[in-house]
C-alpha cells in the first residue's frame, strides 16, 4: 500500500499557484513517494519539493523526506531512487519513514546510512536497491553534512559567487574497501560523509537521474553538466516556481518528450534565520515525542 500523503502535501496555493509553506514542527518528518509540489519553513531553511510519479500513478519510485529534531536544530533531507516501482518501493517509504523517526535526533548520520543500507539489503533478493543522497543541516554552525549512496551529485549554489557547482567529497574514498555504493548492493558497504558550510542565500538543489537521463532531439542525455546549464538559466529569483522552471528548460531541450522515469527536486536555501531556544513547553513536548507519549 503506498504512503498515504498528509495534509501538508498538498497546501492552499498563493495567488501565482505556488504552494504556501508548511512550517516544520519539532520531530515532525514530512514525505513519501507520491506525487506533491510543497514547500516547507524550517530554522534557518526554506525547502521546496516537487516529485511526479512516471505517468499517471500517483506513488512512484522516487522517495523523499524531511525531518526536524526535537530542538529544530537539526534539519534531515533524503532523496532516494529505488530501482522499479509497485510493492517493493512502497515498502521501502514505510522502512524510511521509521528509520527517520529512529535517527531523527542524531547529528551524525553514518549509522543512519548504514541502517538504511541493512533494510535494502534484507530485500535486495527481490533486485531491489536505491540510490540516495542524505543530508543534515545543523543550524548552530550552518553545516550541511552529506553521504551520497551512488547517486547524482547535488548542486550547489555560492550566493557569494553567483554560480553553481557540484557538491560532492574533495578527497578520494579509501581504496580499502567498497564505499558509497547504492543501497542495497553491498551490506558491508562504508558510506563517508563531507560537510560544506552554508551562506546566507545559498542553495542546494538534490535531484534524481530521470534529469540528466533525459535526452535532446540528437538522443544525447543531457547529463550533470547539461542539467548545471538548465540550472543555471533558470535563474534563482523566485524561487517557488525554481524547479518548475527547471523542468520547462528540460522538456524545451527534449524537444517536450515526457521523462521516462518519476523526477523529484528538492531544493534548500539557507534564509539566516537562527533557532529559537525551546520553551519549558516544547522541550515536554519533545520528551513525550521521545517517550511515544505523543505521536509523531
Amino acid at each position: 500500500m503506498s504512503v498515504t500523503p498528509t495534509a501538508i502535501d498538498h497546501p492552499s496555493a498563493a495567488a501565482d499557484g505556488t504552494p504556501a509553506p508548511h512550517a516544520l514542527q519539532c520531530m515532525e518528518i514530512h514525505g513519501g513517494n507520491r506525487r506533491t509540489d510543497t514547500a516547507l519553513s524550517l530554522h534557518g531553511l526554506d525547502v521546496w519539493i516537487v516529485s511526479r510519479p512516471h505517468g499517471d500513478h500517483p506513488a512512484g519510485g522516487d522517495i523523499h523526506y524531511v525531518s526536524v529534531c526535537g530542538s529544530g536544530r537539526i534539519a534531515r533531507f533524503v532523496v532516494a531512487d529505488v530501482a522499479g516501482h509497485g510493492p517493493a518501493a512502497d515498502r521501502m517509504a514505510v522502512q524510511l519513514r521509521k528509520l527517520m523517526r529512529r535517527y531523527i535526533n542524531f547529528l551524525n548520520q553514518s549509522r543512519f546510512a548504514r541502517a538504511l543500507n541493512r533494510e535494502f539489503a534484507t530485500l535486495s533478493r527481490d533486485g531491489t536497491f536505491a540510490t540516495a543522497v542524505l543530508a543534515t543541516f545543523f543550524a548552530p554552525t550552518d553545516e550541511l553534512v552529506c553521504v551520497n549512496a551512488g547517486h547524482p551529485p547535488p548542486l550547489w549554489y555560492r550566493a557569494d559567487q553567483g554560480r553553481w557547482r557540484l557538491l560532492e567529497p574533495e578527497a578520494q574514498p579509501d581504496e580499502s574497501g567498497p564505499a558509497d555504493l547504492p543501497l542495497g548492493v553491498d551490506a558491508p558497504t562504508q558510506y563517508r560523509q563531507f560537510a560544506v558550510r552554508l551562506g546566507v542565500g545559498d542553495l542546494v538543489l538534490i535531484y534524481t537521474d530521470s534529469l540528466i537521463e533525459s535526452r535532446d532531439d540528437h538522443g544525447r542525455d543531457l547529463g550533470v553538466e547539461g542539467l548545471t546549464e538548465v540550472v543555471t538559466a533558470a535563474g534563482v529569483d523566485h524561487l517557488p516556481r525554481f524547479c518548475h522552471r527547471v523542468l520547462a528548460g528540460i522538456a524545451r531541450r527534449s524537444g517536450s518528450r515526457p521523462l521516462e522515469d518519476d523526477v523529484t527536486l528538492l531544493l534548500i536555501r539557507h534564509n539566516g534565520a537562527d533557532p529559537p531556544w525551546p520553551s519549558v513547553g516544547d522541550v515536554a513536548r519533545v520528551m513525550g515525542k521521545m517517550l511515544g507519549l505523543i505521536p509523531v
